[in-house]
Formats: structure tokens, C-alpha cells, sequence
């Protein structure tokens, strides 16, 4: 054997093992809580900070099939029937109005979500990163939902107000919800509307959530690469 590939042996072998135990991958025991935690805010405020982006935008709503704001049950079928005796502009009036509403409301959001961001804990972190694909959207629900609803109602309330259809569209739907034809949280477009607005937001922070768990190598960003690699 040529003596120095005999003196490289070693030195081979320990190359070898180096580069074994980098490329082991990391799992949820390994990652520090300040890695855990450092992770988990970067993609709270990257889900958080797309959906409001998107949603936030002209059409972001009315322009969305997966958020658009349609009117509840009954008063869609009503909504049909009222296009075929020519009244379709005055519905569409209507759908834009509340979509319209839905589109201004949500960047209210953004102050709330953040410092949701802010003040996640560790064991919030760990619990998030464990959850699922819906851990970041849960988390936010939990957190801000109660408080966007009251900070979104009044841009509502203002933006539906400049159509002459939502006081008809709340007694017509109040009618038809003493009949069961409409569900009594919708009979009231006003406060339809904003549970409407809210539930697109953690639906569109949920897919923003799914993509950065599927590919966080995607985005650019070390921490987000360590941290959710180590779930796979």
C-alpha cells in the first residue's frame, strides 16, 4: 500500500464522520428554545404580514374565490331570484359593499397581529411548531380574534353603510332568521360581515402557514430552514 494514501486514512475517515453527523437532521429535541422561539416569530410575521398584503389590496377579497364574501344561505337563493326580475345590479351593489368592507377592515389587523408576534412566550413557540400545519394560524385565532372583531365592526359598519341595500339586508335577514331561514349571527350583515372578514384572514394566514411548513427553504431564511426542518 503506498504510504502516504495509509497516512490519509485517518484523516479520511475522520472527514467521514464529520460529515456524517452535520448532515443527521435536526429534530424538535435539538432546537434550543431561543432558536424555537426565534423561528416561530419570523413565520407568525411572515403569515401574518402576506395575509394582510393580500387581503388588505383592492379585490383582495371580491377578486378571491376562497374569501369572497357572498350573502348567507336563504338571501343567496333570494339574491338569485332577484336578478332574474332585474334587480342583479342592486345584489351586486351589495356583494361589492360588503367585499369592499372586508378589503378596508383588515389592515386594521396588522398592529393586533404583531404584537401577538411580540409577546409569544417559549412554551407558546414550542406548542406552535408541534401543532400542525394550523399551529401559527391557531395561535393567532386564540390571540387576536376577539379583539379584530371589535376593531374591524366599525369600518364595516361605515363602509356598508354608504349602500342604501344593508338596513333592507338586516331587516329582510332578520325576518327570515326568526323563521330559521338564516342563521341568527348572520342576520345582522353588519356583524356577518366581520366574522366573514376575520375568517378569510386565518384562512389566508393557514396557507401561508402551510407553504412556509412545506418549504421553508423557500423563503430565504436560515432560522425558518432550522427550525421547521427539524419536524421532517
Amino acid at each position: 500500500m503506498d504510504r502516504r494514501l495509509f497516512n490519509l486514512t485517518p484523516l479520511l475517515a475522520l472527514f467521514s464522520l464529520a460529515v456524517g453527523t452535520q448532515a443527521q437532521a435536526l429534530t424538535l429535541d435539538d432546537l434550543s428554545n431561543a432558536d424555537a422561539s426565534k423561528g416561530m416569530k419570523a413565520a407568525l410575521e411572515k403569515a401574518a404580514l402576506s395575509a394582510v398584503g393580500l387581503l388588505g389590496a383592492k379585490d383582495g377579497f371580491l377578486g378571491n374565490d376562497r374569501v369572497r364574501i357572498p350573502l348567507p344561505g336563504y338571501l343567496n337563493d333570494a339574491a338569485q331570484l332577484l336578478r332574474t326580475f332585474g334587480q342583479g345590479d342592486r345584489v351586486d351593489e351589495l356583494l361589492t359593499a360588503m367585499n369592499r368592507a372586508a378589503e378596508a377592515a383588515v389592515p386594521q389587523s396588522k398592529a393586533l397581529l404583531l404584537n401577538a408576534v411580540n409577546t409569544m412566550s417559549v412554551s407558546d413557540a414550542k406548542a406552535i411548531l408541534s401543532g400542525g400545519n394550523t399551529g401559527v394560524t391557531d395561535y393567532f385565532a386564540s390571540k387576536t380574534r376577539p379583539a379584530l372583531a371589535t376593531q374591524f365592526l366599525p369600518v364595516v359598519t361605515q363602509a356598508t353603510a354608504k349602500v342604501g341595500l344593508a338596513d333592507k339586508y338586516n331587516q329582510v335577514a332578520g325576518k327570515a332568521s326568526e323563521l330559521g331561514l338564516v342563521k341568527k349571527e348572520d342576520a345582522n350583515i353588519q356583524q356577518y360581515v366581520t366574522a366573514k372578514t376575520l375568517d378569510g384572514l386565518f384562512f389566508m394566514i393557514s396557507e401561508e402557514e402551510k407553504k412556509i411548513r412545506q418549504n421553508p427553504l423557500g423563503y430565504g431564511s436560515a432560522i425558518l430552514s432550522k427550525v421547521f426542518g427539524a419536524l421532517k
